[in-house]
C-alpha cells in the first residue's frame, strides 16, 4: 500500500475514534507537537527510520518523548510500533491535522521557503490560497534553506513545488535523460 494512503488510513481512525472521544482538539495539539519534534530532530527520524532498532525500543522512546499525551495519541503511537509502521507517525500526524481542519472548515497552508516570509507577503500568500480553496486558511511558513529559493506550498494533500532547488533537478534530470 502507498506510504501516504496508509498515513490517511491510520490519520482518518485516529481522528474517527478521538472524536467519538470528543478528545479532538486535544490529540490535534499532540499532533502538531509530533510533526513539529520530527520534523526538527534528525536524530529523532533516524531512530524511527532505522531498520536495525527493535520497534519496542522505538515505542519506549516516543513515549517517554511524548509523555503526558492523550491516550489517543500514545495508543497510535502503540498501533503503528506493532504494526511495523512508526516510520508515518509525521506523516500521519500531518494528515489528522490536515482532516480535523477540513472537519472544522478550516484549511492550513504550508509555505515553506528559503527565508522567513515578511508579514506583506504572508498576507498577499493567504489572500491568494484563500481565493483558490474558498476555504479560512491559515499560513505555518517554514524556513528551509536548502530549496535555495522560491516556495513550496502544500495544502492537504496537493503540493507546488516553485522552489529553485526542484528547478534545478528537474535541468539535471532532463539533461541526463539527453545524453
Amino acid at each position: 500500500m502507498n506510504e501516504s494512503r496508509a498515513a490517511a488510513r491510520y490519520a482518518k481512525a485516529t481522528l474517527d475514534f478521538a472524536i467519538e472521544k470528543k478528545a479532538a482538539e486535544v490529540v490535534e495539539k499532540d499532533m502538531r507537537s509530533i510533526a513539529a519534534t520530527i520534523n526538527d530532530n534528525a536524530e529523532l527520524q533516524s531512530l524511527l527510520g532505522s531498520p536495525v532498532i527493535k520497534g519496542e525500543a522505538k515505542k519506549e522512546a516516543l513515549k517517554k518523548i511524548f509523555k503526558g499525551s492523550n491516550q489517543i495519541t500514545l495508543g497510535l503511537i502503540n498501533t503503528l510500533t506493532d504494526n511495523k509502521r512508526v516510520g508515518l507517525l509525521q506523516e500521519v500526524a500531518y494528515k489528522y491535522i490536515i482532516l480535523h481542519e477540513q472537519l472544522k472548515g478550516e484549511d492550513v497552508a504550508y509555505v515553506t521557503t528559503a527565508v522567513p516570509l515578511t508579514a506583506a507577503l504572508e498576507k498577499e500568500v493567504l489572500a491568494q490560497v484563500n481565493k483558490i480553496t474558498g476555504n479560512k486558511v491559515t499560513i505555518e511558513n517554514k524556513v528551509d534553506e536548502n530549496i535555495l529559493g522560491g516556495f513550496v506550498l502544500r495544502i492537504g494533500d496537493l503540493q507546488y513545488d516553485a522552489s529553485v532547488s526542484n528547478k534545478l533537478n528537474s535541468l539535471k534530470r532532463e539533461f541526463t535523460n539527453s545524453l
